[in-house]
């Protein structure tokens, strides 16, 4: 049986490639969502990719996600410090999520080390650029089995 993945970006990651890239990187949006899905198409796993700025339209991907997806690996970002809903929204799902940034945010602000959101989530990859969502579709790919150690 076939799995399916949600790729889910929140607010500002549509800049990708042009903001700040001395702190997430020069690779656009498009380029990391292709090579996500090039790594989980080997093992035949489905990826849909989204990305909205708005907390709300984040929350409805995250919903309709309940009825095709097998897992999730989402970078919220800021809403990462600060959403209660997404949190809600990922317990009530009931899939695996994987939180993502490209940052270390734990090496950054003080603000930035907190996450609302990594206690209902499966686990976090953070700081290693683009890399850190090819990382979290493995750790699901792992979860399935479809990766061994």
């Amino acid at each position: 049986m076939s799995k399916s993945i949600l790729l889910l970006h929140g607010p500002n990651l549509n800049l990708l490639g042009a903001r700040q890239p001395e702190v997430y990187g020069s690779m656009t949006l498009d380029a990391i969502n292709a090579a996500v899905e090039r790594r989980v198409a080997a093992f035949g796993v489905e990826l849909r990719s989204a990305q909205s700025n708005h907390e709300g339209e984040l929350v409805d991907r995250l919903h309709e996600a309940r009825c095709w997806a097998d897992g999730v690996v989402f970078n919220p970002g800021a809403y990462t410090h600060t959403s209660v809903v997404l949190r809600d929204a990922i317990t009530a799902i009931e899939l695996p999520v994987i939180e993502v940034h490209l940052s270390n945010i734990h090496g950054r602000e003080g603000f930035r080390h907190k996450s609302l959101l990594a206690g209902v989530c499966l686990g976090q990859v953070a700081g290693f650029g683009w890399h850190s969502y090819v990382l979290a579709a493995d750790a699901l790919l792992r979860q399935w089995e479809y990766l061994r150690d």
